[in-house]
This record gives C-alpha cells, sequence and structure tokens, in this order.
C-alpha cells in the first residue's frame, strides 16, 4: 500500500483554495464550492479540501509537508504574508520544523527530516516489531 492523498475539511471553500495556491500547490481539481485537489510540487502525493459546516478544531491531526530549503520556504512565505505558530526548529526527534494553520484551523507543519524521516537512530530493526 501506499498513501495516496488525505482530505482535509474546510470552512470557507475559497479562501482555503487560494491559500493552498499560494504556499505553492498545483491545483488539479476544482469543484467550488465543495472540493479541490492539489499537487504537491515535490513527488508523487496530492491532498483534497472538502467544505464542510464545522470548524476543523482541535483534532490533533497535523499534516507534514516536508520541505528541502526549509529556511527558505517559511521566509518566502512569511514575505507572502503567511502567519507561522513556530518558526523553524530543530527539534530533538531530529527534524527542524515550522508550524502554521490553515484558514479552517487545519494544523500543518513544513519540515525537514532527510534521511531521518524515515530512518531515525530509534529506528525499529526489521523483525522486531
Amino acid at each position: 500500500m501506499n498513501l495516496n492523498q488525505i482530505t482535509l475539511p474546510v470552512t470557507d471553500f475559497d479562501r482555503s483554495v487560494a491559500f493552498y495556491c499560494d504556499m505553492g500547490f498545483t491545483l488539479i481539481v476544482h469543484s467550488p464550492p465543495r472540493y479541490a485537489r492539489f499537487e504537491c510540487p515535490d513527488g508523487d502525493s496530492t491532498f483534497s479540501l472538502h467544505t464542510t459546516d464545522q470548524p476543523a478544531g482541535s483534532s490533533g491531526v497535523v499534516v507534514y509537508f516536508e520541505c528541502q530549503d526549509l529556511d527558505a520556504k517559511v521566509t518566502s512565505l512569511l514575505a507572502a504574508g503567511f502567519e507561522f505558530s513556530q518558526l523553524p526548529t530543530d527539534e530533538h526527534w531530529l527534524w527542524r520544523e515550522a508550524r502554521l494553520t490553515d484558514p479552517s484551523g487545519n494544523a500543518l507543519c513544513l519540515f525537514r527530516a532527510g534521511d531521518n524521516r524515515k530512518n531515525p537512530p530509534w529506528r525499529v530493526a526489521p523483525g522486531k516489531a
């Protein structure tokens, strides 16, 4: 199996579509006022937006987008008016992360982990789980 996409709930369709376009994602399906789908600039992953009446709130779900040059991406987004709740920070789990929320309150993390994304020093050895 391979993860193809996730769908995020949004309460303001037009504002959310603009937000993700401004972040640099490519709009590939646009079916207002209920559904939009985006491609990530790198790799094969996609994600979609679906209009709902219920705000995302604090579900505990965080969507992670890996950036090869995290600091430059955050600097570019800040210059474009994006607001971050956490600027790029080196975390003890060996990832560098910046955090923000979309217009509907969905939690997003832009990060750079390199090889530690899938192979941290504490990775469980095959057959040991």
